[in-house]
């Protein structure tokens, strides 16, 4: 089975809706019991916490769910347990790539590196941008989370 860890700063907004928005995908390519999916943050300051909620929110406007979604920081088991750990921005990456083990550097990508329509840029943090930088966050989220599923689908 593949594995799959989507990661953002404090696992509230980004990262929460990729892992909705793939499941989703998943679901609908018939892949679900073949890819396990996961997010987690690089800090732990809200973990515990649900998802931020106008995340929670435009996910729902759209039909994803992330209610089952609890902030949590990523752990070191975590960089071994999953085949993919698919980064939100430059900056999850380089503090990700700062404590990774050395032979797990190369599961660390940018999601939007899947992407087409915004295919190599940061999906920015919406916090503080109002609804619609969650707007924007979640179009970003679901072009990457496309790609990705497509590639999957192709390979299955």
């Amino acid at each position: 089975m593949r594995s799959i860890l989507f990661v953002c700063t404090a696992n509230l907004c980004r990262s929460p809706c990729a892992e909705a928005v793939f499941r989703s995908l998943l679901a609908k390519s018939g892949l679900s019991g073949m890819i396990e999916v996961d997010s987690a943050g690089t800090h732990a300051s809200m973990a515990g916490a649900p998802p931020f909620p106008l995340a929670a929110q435009e996910a729902a406007r759209r039909g994803y769910d992330v209610s089952a979604c609890v902030a949590r920081q990523i752990g070191m088991g975590d960089f071994d347990r999953f085949d993919m750990i698919l980064v939100m921005d430059k900056k999850n990456r380089a503090h990700l790539q700062r404590i990774v083990p050395s032979h797990c550097k190369s599961k660390i990508e940018l999601l939007l590196e899947y992407g087409d329509k915004y295919y190599g840029r940061d999906v920015p943090d919406p916090i503080g941008g109002g609804a619609p930088a969650f707007k924007t966050m979640l179009d970003m989220v679901e072009d990457g989370c496309r790609g990705l599923t497509q590639l999957l689908a192709r390979a299955a």
